[in-house]
């Protein structure tokens, strides 16, 4: 099912959202009074591409690189940014930070610092899932990075065995923390990895968001009729360090200038000028709503209130 116009508009206008949210972070944390973060700037339409193509009923595991699918799952930006600052307000009342956001209302089950960690709980997820009979595919989001630890083909082994309902996204952003993809694997391309396992799989390119979208609906449809996981590789680039703090000294002008070029936002821009969708007009509100969110998430996160005391040992769980 191909994207409308409208549709297209939209999509490009939530990435402009996750960027301009990326770079207001950024912006607070060079002053040196705000928390780090680890961005996904480069991956917009990753993120965009994959969430666009979920139903309600559908549920999320992602990792430490999440505020992306967050918003792209409908997350109020001010929650959010609450949240990364501890305050109240947060969607776990400022107790999670930026590494660990879970929001029931929105199907995200857990965001894990732990490099590969929602891989080890995705098969629980999936498993309940099943056992329980309920509705929809569950969504891991991992990195290339995670894709070369054990626990990547393990999980991928037990889904395949039990069969169970998972849709494993692989955003392959050619860098792992500090590491160069190429020095940790062999291959170029993850997704064929999942034929060990006969798991259907695809590598596409995650700096197009309708490509992303249109193999995201393929997959879904195809662990919906088969019961069978499948995995999906995402092929982008990270536009900013490992974390906020990363001068990024490591990696040369010459390798990001291509990337750059690629940058999904421009792509999605210009193919919708080109076609006749985006007009000067057009753009220029979706600048102006995206700049007034932005504005209204950081002035309603930074009035917000500190927990109270009393919350020091409430939803902790022994």
């Amino acid at each position: 099912m191909k994207s409308s116009a409208a549709e297209a508009v939209q999509l490009l206008e939530k990435m402009m959202l996750i960027r301009a949210y990326e770079e207001h972070l950024a912006s607070l944390q060079a002053s040196g009074h705000f928390p780090m973060t680890c961005s996904p700037q480069g991956q917009e339409a990753s993120a965009v591409g994959v969430v666009s193509a979920l139903d309600a009923d559908d549920t999320i595991l992602t990792n430490h690189r999440s505020a992306g699918h967050l918003l792209a799952r409908g997350a109020d930006p001010g929650r959010v940014m609450a949240e990364v600052m501890g305050k109240a307000t947060g969607y776990c009342k400022g107790k999670s930070g930026s590494l660990h956001i879970s929001a029931k209302e929105l199907g995200v089950v857990l965001t894990s610092t732990i490099v590969g960690g929602e891989l080890s709980m995705v098969t629980g997820v999936a498993l309940a899932k099943k056992m329980l009979a309920e509705a929809g595919v569950v969504v891991c989001f991992f990195g290339d990075g995670a894709a070369c630890e054990g626990i990547f083909h393990e999980s991928l082994n037990l889904a395949s065995v039990w069969q169970l309902p998972i849709l494993y996204v692989c955003e392959n952003n050619q860098w792992q923390a500090f590491v160069r993809r190429k020095e940790t694997m062999a291959v170029e391309y993850i997704a064929p990895w999942g034929n060990s396992y006969a798991m259907a799989n695809q590598t596409v390119n995650g700096n197009d968001v309708l490509a992303v979208q249109a193999a995201t609906r393929h997959a879904v449809a195809h662990i919906k009729a088969t019961g069978t996981p499948y995995l999906l590789e995402t092929w982008t680039y990270r536009q900013r360090g490992h974390y906020s703090g990363d001068n990024m000294a490591h990696i040369s002008a010459s390798e990001q200038a291509p990337w750059l070029v690629l940058d999904p936002i421009a792509q999605c821009r210009q193919q919708l000028t080109a076609d006749g969708t985006l007009t000067p007009a057009l753009l220029a509100d979706i600048e102006t709503r995206v700049a007034a969110e932005i504005a209204r998430a950081s002035e309603f996160a930074h009035a917000s209130p500190y927990p109270a005391a009393a919350e020091l040992l409430t939803d902790v769980y022994a």
